[in-house]
């Protein structure tokens, strides 16, 4: 069975965005090709267990087991060697992308402490948008009692268009709460 978003970004995404930008091929129309999720640890340098944590965390949201992120340099300062586990990511693509932007744009985001939008201006002038949540609990699949150290995480959401004015339409017509440049900071 297809995930709601999927379902929504083939009825009425797609037809919506042709009639904006003008286009008949549905080929040429921007598409979310992938969603990265990606933690970072720093303290994983000392704590070997936090590097666990996050593994286990983003494989609850996600479904997916993630890739270890390894220091590519041996830095002194942050008494770090190279081949040290210091992150991870995932991924996602098809069904598991939409599931996720799913639970992401209706579950989780209107969780976050006092949200009043995403910030419009993350984008990397590809048509990529990256966005950080500064707490990974906002996810209810997350138990709030089995990871009581704060942990942030990393998405980024990779689309096939090279603008980000399309990119913007295609992932406000998919439901990001975007703020409107209107409101005050």
């Amino acid at each position: 069975m297809k995930p709601r978003l999927q379902e929504k970004f083939e009825t009425e995404v797609v037809p919506a965005m042709a009639e904006k930008f003008g286009r008949t091929n549905i080929i040429s129309l921007p598409k979310l090709q992938k969603i990265v999720v990606n933690m970072g640890v720093g303290s994983a340098a000392t704590e070997k267990k936090h590097i666990d944590d996050a593994v286990s965390s983003i494989t609850e949201l996600t479904g997916q087991k993630p890739m270890i992120c390894r220091a590519r340099k041996s830095l002194a300062t942050f008494k770090l060697r190279e081949g040290q586990p210091i992150g991870c990511k995932v991924t996602l693509r098809g069904q598991r992308m939409f599931e996720f932007l799913d639970r992401l744009v209706s579950i989780a985001l209107p969780r976050v402490r006092d949200f009043r939008g995403i910030n419009q201006n993350s984008f990397d002038g590809n048509g990529n948008y990256t966005m950080g949540l500064a707490e990974r609990t906002v996810f209810a699949e997350l138990n709030a009692d089995k990871y009581l150290r704060p942990q942030g995480l990393d998405i980024t959401f990779v689309t096939s268009s090279s603008s980000n004015a399309e990119a913007l339409e295609l992932l406000t017509l998919l439901g990001m709460p975007f703020k409107k440049d209107d409101d005050p900071e």
